[in-house]
């Protein structure tokens, strides 16, 4: 039976084979491919990208095999039956939140609770939503998270150096002279934001329609749309983000082009410490006029394809990831992000709340589903982050 695991397991081989091509490419004299060696790198790209097109159904659709049970064993029984009462929980809760869309009141089944922003979703739907909004949007998987209601104040130590804890040489018998750092802090709100999708009432009347899978999907969509736009761009009065937080900015010399140079300037902007897990954010355009660029020397491209990395590019060592959030070049526009992300501080809660709009688009023979969350985002350790502005 066709299984997540296995599928990643036969896609690692083909990246492992692909990156032994590029490898022995790289140490020829003349590196080009040979017209066998395009035809195996087409062959691998097509059964790559093949691959993460089952592996993103598996995880979507509800009928996914799951790999067969350890056989039962006296050590093991506990375990078993702890699994058996969490899945009839997870059939329960998706049952009643089906019911709840379709306006199906159920006893047997029962009925979620009400909020003021209606029915409080079930904790196994909404770590459902959680879980693919992580996994559509990569920058507030990487960001530092806090999951706490309400407002929360994250103290910040030596922001500035004027009043950092000092160490000095004493003399014995001499006193040694105390300086203490001083503490400040950010403070992150619970700001509230809502998703809506709208529903076709024939689907909500089909009962072969997956439903619960669809507004998941649908819902997760629109959350990770909105709160990545929030983590890079920001809103003026409500998140800040990464454009309002970064402190340490390069400005390019021109106002309409990249050079190596600014890019080069831009990564040493962050600290050797948190460079290990550093990355580039940019949008699709501005990627594009980073891959013209070229060494004046020999004349290669200063980024290369590497399917082994997590977004498919590596620039200057560091991984790529392209968001159409991010502003295009333009002057004085902040066009590349670099650096470790866990310097952004994000607040998402996972109390999630559902509201079904049953009358607003009964013209349009359609039922909305609007789902609430309260989220925030401010740099937490300015020296991690840097940002490429394009010169006036």
């Amino acid at each position: 039976m066709l299984t997540i695991k296995a599928v990643q397991e036969q896609k690692a081989e083909n990246q492992v084979k692909l990156k032994a091509i590029w490898e022995d490419v790289e140490k020829r004299e003349v590196k080009n491919l040979t017209d066998d060696e395009t035809k195996i790198v087409d062959e691998l790209q097509a059964l790559i990208e093949g691959a993460n097109d089952t592996i993103e159904k598996l995880k979507t659709s509800e009928e996914a095999v799951e790999p067969d049970a350890p056989e039962s064993n006296p050590d093991t029984t506990s375990n078993t039956a702890k699994d058996e009462a969490k899945k009839e929980i997870v059939a329960k809760e998706r049952k009643q939140f089906e019911n709840y869309i379709r306006a199906i009141k159920n006893a047997e089944d029962g009925n979620l609770s009400a909020s003021e922003n209606g029915a409080v979703i079930p904790t196994t739907i909404a770590d459902k939503i959680i879980e693919k909004v992580y996994d559509i949007s990569p920058i507030l998987e990487k960001s530092t998270q806090y999951n706490v209601p309400g407002k929360l104040e994250i103290p910040c130590y030596g922001k500035d150096d004027a009043n950092n804890i000092q160490m000095a040489y004493k003399d014995e018998f001499n006193e040694l002279i105390s300086t203490s750092g001083n503490f400040t802090s950010i403070e992150l709100e619970g700001f509230l934001a809502g998703a809506l999708t709208k529903i076709s009432r024939k689907l909500i009347n089909n009962s072969k329609f997956d439903i619960v899978s669809f507004v998941v999907r649908k819902m997760a969509e629109a959350i990770a749309r909105f709160i990545e736009h929030e983590l890079l761009i920001g809103t003026d009065g409500k998140i800040e983000g990464l454009a309002k937080g970064i402190t340490q900015v390069v400005t390019s010399d021109s106002a309409t082009a990249l050079v190596a140079d600014d890019l080069i300037r831009t990564q040493d902007s962050v600290k050797q410490a948190f460079q290990s897990k550093a990355i580039w954010i940019m949008s699709s355009k501005t990627l594009t006029a980073i891959r013209l660029l070229k060494y004046t020397v020999d004349g290669h491209y200063i980024l290369n394809q590497d399917l082994t990395s997590e977004f498919g590019y590596k620039l200057l060592g560091k991984d790529v990831y392209v968001s159409d959030n991010m502003p295009e070049i333009e002057a004085g526009k902040k066009v590349v992000y670099y650096g470790n992300m866990q310097g952004l501080a994000s607040k998402f809660t996972n109390n999630m709340e559902i509201q079904v709009l049953n009358e607003l688009f009964a013209t349009q023979h359609a039922t909305g589903v609007v789902g609430w969350i309260d989220f925030d985002a401010k740099v937490e350790d300015a020296q991690a982050l840097a940002a490429l502005e394009m010169g006036a």
